[in-house]
This record gives C-alpha cells, structure tokens and sequence, in this order.
C-alpha cells in the first residue's frame, strides 16, 4: 500500500468507544418547557393577589399630596393605613374594584379626631381628613372656630409652628405662612391653634385668618354619615366644601362607608429634591425626625 492510500483508522477500544456509544441525551420536549414557565407565572400571580390582598384588607402605604392637613402632616409624607379598624366596605380594597354598596362589614364607627383615609362620593381618588363629627352630631363653624352639639370646642392658641423650607414646603402665597431665619436655615412660620374634641385627642391646626371655611352651618349629621375636616383650616377641601370641580371639598357629612381606613403613622418623609436617575438623592430628599410618628393623637 502506497503512503498516498487513505487510510481507514483503527478501531476505537476502551473509553473512547463507551464515549462514541453513548446516545445523546434527549432533547426536553417544548410541553415540559411551557409547564415550567406557566409554574413560575403563577407563582408571581399568586405573590400579586396576596400583596393587593393585604393592601386592600389589611394595611397599605399613603402618599400625602398636599397641604391640608399640616402642619402634623406635610407634603411628601408616607404613611401606613390600616384596613380593618371600621370594618371593610366598597372602598376597602386597593384600586376601588367593586360597586359601591351600602354599609360595612363588621362595620365600627370611627372616634372622634381619628385620621382618615375618604373616597369623596362619586370619585374614585383618596383623600386624607380629620373626622370631627359623628352620627347625629350638630355642626357649625363660626368665625373659624368650631362648635359641635351648641358647644365651642376647646381650643387654644400655641406658639407658632416652624417648619422647615423646601420644595414640598416652599411657604409661598398659597401658604401664606410668613419666613423666618434661624441657625443658618429658613423655616415657615404658621399660627398654630390647638383643638380638643369632646371625649378625643387633642391636635394642631392652623388658623391663617379669615377665609370661606370660616363660616358653615349649623348642621345635624344624618346616620350613617361622618363630618371630615382638614387640620389646615383654611387650605383644606372638605366636608363644609361642594363635590364640584371648583371647589373639590366632599359635598357635606360623608357616607361612613367612603371610609377607607385609618391613619396610623408615618414610615418616612421626602422633601421634594428626589432625582429618580440620582440614587444619592433618595437619601439627602429624607427628612429627618418624622419616621414613626404615630397619628392618633393624644387624648385628654
């Protein structure tokens, strides 16, 4: 045979031809690879039904939008509300899913002077009041000041808050809070009236002088209705105001089942510099001190 011949090899023996004789392993078939897939879709489906579950009948986050509840709460706040102090009703669960329905289930009245979470009737957004008046209560308003049942409600007038300045408390007209200047910082300043409800907490509001909230009524409070008032008197939509675009209040008392929870504490507050792309500013937009306060207010 020349050294040109092609040359046929010789035949594999030991390893070599266990490794030659193995079949390939089988191809997983495109069903097995579907129901694994299907596993894990329903596994985050579940997670998403227990989180909305535990939003709408437990507890879930709050963002404060505005000013009207100042000065205990301020813009930027986020706090936690519980689901199940007054019972559940149409509002209960989170994006507002089901047709309204009278009443509650397990329903409790609130108290007086506890922060609510409120569905104005005909809407579907959240707003965030003090409840100053139960069923059959009698309301007015004079002069700014409160009277329930023929009755002023305590108040009296404290030094005025200082809170600081920043882009969610700029202290411009719309505040009309005048600017002072101290340690190197600017704060607003804002006159400060303590409220005592008869029989609840006692809490600050703020009385910037004479505006259209200053006089309403009087009132009685049908049953089955709660009367919700901001702790900013005079930036505050609420019950003494129309269901209107204008004036974008709650229409009079309110259905206690438009009741959506209860206020219970703040987790953390932002003061308005976050940068969504900078994560340095998540932590410099934190305000100091307000983590853990409680919003139940202090009894007599």
């Amino acid at each position: 045979m020349s050294d040109d011949a092609p040359s046929t090899g010789a035949p594999l023996t030991g390893d070599a031809a266990d490794v030659a004789d193995e079949p390939a392993p089988p191809a997983k078939p495109a069903q097995a690879q579907g129901s694994a897939i299907w596993r894990e879709i329903k596994g985050l489906l579940w997670v998403l039904v227990a989180v909305l579950a535990f939003h709408s009948f437990v507890a879930k986050p709050f963002y404060i939008p505005s000013e009207s509840m100042m000065p205990g709460l301020l813009k930027g706040d986020r706090l936690v509300v519980s689901k199940y102090p007054y019972g559940w009703s149409w509002v209960s669960p989170s994006f507002h899913i089901f047709p309204h329905w009278e009443g509650r289930l397990l329903g409790k009245l609130p108290r007086r002077g506890d922060v609510v979470i409120v569905t104005p009737p005909g809407r579907s957004d959240d707003y965030i009041k003090r409840l100053i008046g139960l069923p059959g209560d009698t309301l007015e308003v004079r002069g700014g000041r409160l009277i329930l049942n023929g009755r002023p409600v305590r108040s009296q007038v404290r030094p005025p808050a200082l809170i600081p300045i920043d882009p969610n408390v700029p202290c411009n007209l719309e505040f009309a809070g005048s600017i002072v200047r101290s340690g190197g910082r600017e704060y607003c300043r804002l006159p400060i009236v303590r409220e005592t409800l008869p029989g609840g907490p006692s809490y600050d509001t703020i009385d910037l002088g004479p505006s259209p909230g200053d006089d309403y009524g009087p009132i009685t409070i049908p049953a089955g209705h709660v009367f919700l008032m901001g702790d900013n008197r005079d930036r505050s939509a609420d019950s003494r105001f129309g269901l209107g675009p204008r004036e974008q209040g709650l229409g009079g008392p309110v259905p206690w089942e438009n009741i959506g929870g209860r206020a219970e504490f703040i987790t953390f507050s932002l003061d308005g510099t976050t940068q969504i792309f900078n994560p340095l500013s998540w932590f410099s937009a934190l305000r100091g001190g307000r983590a853990g306060t409680s919003l139940r207010g202090q009894g007599d």
